[in-house]
Parts: structure tokens; C-alpha cells; sequence
């Protein structure tokens, strides 16, 4: 599996980035290039789970605002500052869906499913699809997390495992644990 750079950072970044959140958690008005970095990621893991693009940019806004009030609280755990603001993400998703009584959707592109069915070592990929998105919907929630963290974004088990409050070894586990729920839906 090819490494995402959109997700993944050099110890350069990394330290760029603690700079960045130095300053902003002295200054409120310094949170701008967090803001600037990651306003679209974070935008496009709340929309590939809702289908109201307004709503998406709301929730998102909340994440932000949110993330802006706290950080004073945070603290460098290793990862890129976006696993905080996954879990931030999270939270407020979850929290629209109670609000709301939504259901939670999965919004894909054709690339990120061909990629799954090939690492699913499948060779009919076209049929093969359109049955990957109908068994996804058979996953619960936390296994499709797990699958469209891993095998869509492209995450390390790392970051998973920061963003679910989990060990990195857990992370490993848990996905492919749903990986294999997933490839027996599959199969069936």
C-alpha cells in the first residue's frame, strides 16, 4: 500500500507544525495556518458521512471552533495535529447524528474503491464495485471507520489508533479484523 502524503508528515512538518501551535495557543489570532492546513481534510472526512454538503460545512466549522477554544489543552502526542482534530470531528458528527436522528452515509470515489478491491486481491473489479459499496453498508460503524481510515485515507495504524483513542497494535487488529468481516460479506 503507497503512503498518502496528504496524511503524513517529515519530522520537519511535524516541528513546523508544534510552532505553528505554540504560538496559537498564546495567541488566538496565530491559529490561522492550522486552519488554512487542514480546513479541507477535515471537511472531507465530514462530508464522506454526510450527504448535506452545508450541513458538512457546519459540522465543520463547529470542529474548528472547537479545536480554536482548546487549544491550550493540547498536547504533542507524536502525530500531526489533524488526529486531534479527527477526534474533534468525530464528536461533532456523532453529535449531529443524535441531534438530527440522521443516518450516517459513506460517500466514495471510484479510485478509493478500486483500491480496496485490489487489496482485496480481486480481479473483477468492475462487478466487484459495486458489491464492495452494498457490503460496506453491512459493516457498523466502527469497522467502517476502521476501513475507510486505512484503506480510503491511506492512514498509518499510528495515526488510526491516535485519532480512535486506541494502541497503535489495537488499530492493526481491529482493521483487519473488519477487513475480514468485510472480505465474508464479500465471498457470501
Amino acid at each position: 500500500m503507497s503512503v498518502n502524503l496528504l496524511y503524513h508528515q517529515t519530522s520537519a512538518k511535524l516541528e513546523e507544525e508544534q510552532g505553528w501551535i505554540r504560538r496559537a495557543q498564546k495567541d488566538p489570532e496565530e491559529f490561522g495556518p492550522l486552519y488554512e492546513k487542514y480546513h479541507e481534510q477535515i471537511f472531507r472526512y465530514v462530508h464522506q458521512r454526510m450527504d448535506d454538503q452545508e450541513l458538512a460545512f457546519d459540522v465543520t466549522s463547529q470542529v474548528f471552533m472547537k479545536a480554536l477554544k482548546n487549544i491550550k489543552k493540547y498536547e504533542y502526542r507524536g502525530v500531526p495535529l489533524s488526529s486531534w482534530l479527527y477526534r474533534i470531528a468525530k464528536s461533532e458528527l456523532y453529535q449531529t447524528f443524535r441531534n438530527r436522528k440522521a443516518t450516517r452515509t459513506v460517500n466514495m470515489d471510484t479510485l478509493n474503491l478500486a483500491d480496496m478491491v485490489e487489496e482485496m486481491d480481486d480481479e473483477q473489479n468492475e462487478l466487484n464495485r459495486k458489491k464492495l459499496f452494498e457490503m460496506l453498508k453491512k459493516l457498523n460503524e466502527n469497522d467502517l471507520q476502521l476501513i475507510e481510515m486505512r484503506y480510503f485515507e491511506k492512514r498509518a495504524f499510528r495515526e488510526i489508533g491516535e485519532i480512535l483513542e486506541l494502541t497503535e497494535n489495537n488499530a492493526k487488529v481491529k482493521c483487519f479484523r473488519a477487513l475480514e468481516k468485510l472480505k465474508k460479506y464479500f465471498i457470501s
